[in-house]
């Protein structure tokens, strides 16, 4: 597999860059939601907040992903967010009361961003097994000698 090194260079450095701007954009989006008018749609801006919550840890997670525990946590969040806009997506569909103007950045399955967030969670997992390195192998134990 890939040295460690190469999960924040060359691909790895653009994923993570991907996601810092979702972070942003989503952040950014759900803040002036819930202060403008959350009354409208406080599902919908709730999901938004959660999103943006989702793209900062998975941000965080895929920069720190070469600890173990990071690793596991970025696949945690990158799963979330694959569920999240799906259901979002699908829920958006066919219960478009719930999520008025387009509420959330998963809403319609992210086509309000151009459907990245569709597409940038199996970007993340492809990464995620993509870049997955090797434990070093653990010691053998010598083995006890059978008499027969």
């Amino acid at each position: 597999m890939e040295s460690s090194a190469s999960r924040t260079s060359g691909l790895g450095r653009v994923l993570v860059a991907v996601y810092a701007v979702m972070a942003l954009a989503a952040t950014g989006r759900s803040l002036v939601q819930i202060i403008e008018d959350f009354e409208a749609a406080p599902l919908a801006y709730t999901l938004s907040a959660l999103a943006a919550a989702v793209y900062i840890l998975a941000t965080v997670a895929l920069v720190r992903s070469e600890s173990p525990v990071w690793y596991v946590v970025a696949w945690i969040a990158v799963s979330f967010e694959l569920v999240g806009v799906l259901v979002v997506g699908v829920l958006s569909l066919t219960h478009p009361e719930l999520f008025s103007n387009d509420a959330t950045v998963w809403s319609g399955f992210g086509y309000g961003y151009f459907w990245v967030p569709l597409v940038l969670p199996f970007f993340g997992l492809w990464w995620l097994v993509a870049s997955r390195r090797e434990e070093a192998p653990v010691a053998e134990q010598p083995k006890e000698r059978s008499a027969w």
